[in-house]
Formats: C-alpha cells, structure tokens, sequence
C-alpha cells in the first residue's frame, strides 16, 4: 500500500512538473524561438507581431529561446587605432542594436540558451565593430578624430557595421564615440608639438600685422605729405593774392592822396615800432620822426 501511495505521488509530480513546463510566457517587449530537438519551427511575437502572452509546448521535447525586442546598449572596450596621420589613438566607443531577425541571430549564434547566444552575438559584434572603427578611422588624419569630423565618422562607422551586421539578423540603431585620446606616452610630445605649431602660427600673424601697421604708417605719411604739400601751396597762392591786392589798395590810395597815405603809413610806423619800455636811439630830426614837428610833414 505504501508503495502504491509513493508511486502515485511520483507520478502526480511527474505531471505537475509536465504541466509547469507545458507552457511558457512571451512579453511584449520579448520575442521567442520554439525548438524541438533543436531545431527551430517557431518565432512568436517577431517584429510587429502581437503574440505576447500564454503559449504552450511539449515538455522536454521543446524549449524556448527568448531575446530582448527593445534596443540594446554595447560598450566597446578602448581600443588602439592608427589614424590616417599615424598617430596612435585610444578609443572608446559605444553602440545602440536590436535583433531584427531572431531566428537569424540564433542560427548566426547557436547556443543551449539565449544568454549564451547573446554573448557569442556581442562577440561578433565587438570584432566587427572593431574592424569598422580601424577601417573608418585609418582614412582621416587624428586631429578630425577628435574634435573635427566626430559626427560624420559615426554616421559612416554606423553604415559600415550595418552593412556587416545585418546578415547576423541585427539592425545597428546608432554608434557614438565617447572618447578619443593620445596614448599617455605621446601626449606631452605631441602637446609640444602644437604649441610649436601655434608659435609659428602666432609669429605669421605678428609678422602679417606689422606689414600691414607699416603699410598703412606709410600710406597715412605720404597722405599728410601730399595734403601738407597742397595745403603750403594754397596758402603761398592766397598770401600772393592777398600781397597783390593789399599792393594794388596801397597804390590806389597812394595815387589818390599821396600825402595822406604818407601819413598814414608813418602813424602805422609809429605803432608798431613805439612800445612802453622798448629803447629807440633815433635823431629827433631824422625822417622818422617828421610828423612830430609839422603835421604836414615838413622838417
């Protein structure tokens, strides 16, 4: 009797444990290949298929392989790259992927279960993007690695994997450089190196500067020359106009009033020539003083 009770309870655990694996769960956000013996015959929720859910299979005969539908985040160890100047780099890089075809991926990455075939697809992935980032990378010079030509290399290391990974059934969403560095060793020769660059650079400039500080000095002297020039000119030929006409006034009142004009003349002398404290040694008869005596001018 006791056996028979122990041997029903085996069977009862025998077929609980059937039924538990009877069936098997798929999220919204997952996506499962059904094997039997290994062999695939089903993909459920693939793409955008509305599977999700309850789904049943056959106890220890079929199992299931489930892989993430979301987009998937891959870091890139730093790598070592020859730009196309031969400068070494370090590089840290990062991808964004889906697996757009599951039963592709898993017959790329064959394996007992999903983890073990997402670590030998991110195997792949981490050779080839590392081939793209090499073969990318080798055609520019390092400066536009760095700062220069970042977003373009991207876009084109992303077209380059794309191209390699799609026949593994994965769709590469995007691919970003994080870091791109001088190895420790070449950094303070290379640091040198710039600051030599921008010295001469810097020189050019000061020397282009001075050219055009003394070509403009030049020009702005020869300017004020020209305008000295014009201007001693114009004032010789208006002092001549003023001389002759101021000549031509004299001689009209003279020929009008001699006399008169005579007179005149010697108060202007007088003027100019008689100031308070200035010494004059002059005979009293002398011709300068002749209106002193006589107003007519007479001795």
């Amino acid at each position: 009797m006791q056996r028979t009770l122990m041997t029903v309870g085996v069977v009862l655990a025998l077929a609980l444990i059937a039924f538990a694996n009877s069936f098997y769960i798929v999220r919204v956000d997952q996506q499962a290949i059904l094997l039997q013996f290994g062999e695939q015959i089903d993909v459920i929720n693939e793409g955008d298929a509305d599977e999700a859910g309850l789904h049943f299979k056959i106890p220890f005969i079929q199992n299931t392989v489930v892989y993430d539908k979301r987009n998937i985040g891959f870091d890139l160890a730093e790598q070592e790259i020859i730009a196309g100047d031969q400068q070494r780099l370090i590089v840290d890089a990062i991808a964004r992927y889906r697996i757009a075809d599951p039963l592709q991926y898993f017959r790329a990455h064959p394996a007992s279960n999903a983890s073990d075939s997402v670590r030998n697809g991110e195997r792949n992935l981490s050779q080839r993007m590392t081939a793209a980032l090499r073969g990318e990378l080798g055609k520019v010079a390092s400066p536009d690695i760095i700062s220069g030509q970042r977003a373009q290399l991207m876009q084109q290391i992303r077209t380059t994997l794309q191209g390699t990974m799609a026949s593994f059934g994965v769709e590469i969403i995007d691919v970003r450089i994080r870091r791109a560095d001088l190895p420790t060793e070449n950094s303070e020769r290379v640091f040198e190196r710039m600051k030599s660059e921008l010295r001469q650079q810097a020189a050019l400039y000061r020397a282009e500067g001075e050219e055009q500080y003394l070509t403009i000095v030049g020009d702005a002297d020869r300017q004020a020359q020209i305008i000295a020039a014009e201007a001693n000119e114009q004032a010789s030929r208006l002092r001549g106009e003023g001389d002759a006409q101021r000549n031509e006034i004299y001689a009209a009142a003279f020929g009008r009033d001699p006399e008169f004009f005579s007179f005149y003349r010697s108060m202007l002398a007088y003027e100019r020539s008689i100031k308070e404290g200035t010494p004059l040694v002059i005979a009293p008869d002398s011709e300068f003083f002749r209106y002193f005596g006589d107003a007519n001018g007479g001795r």
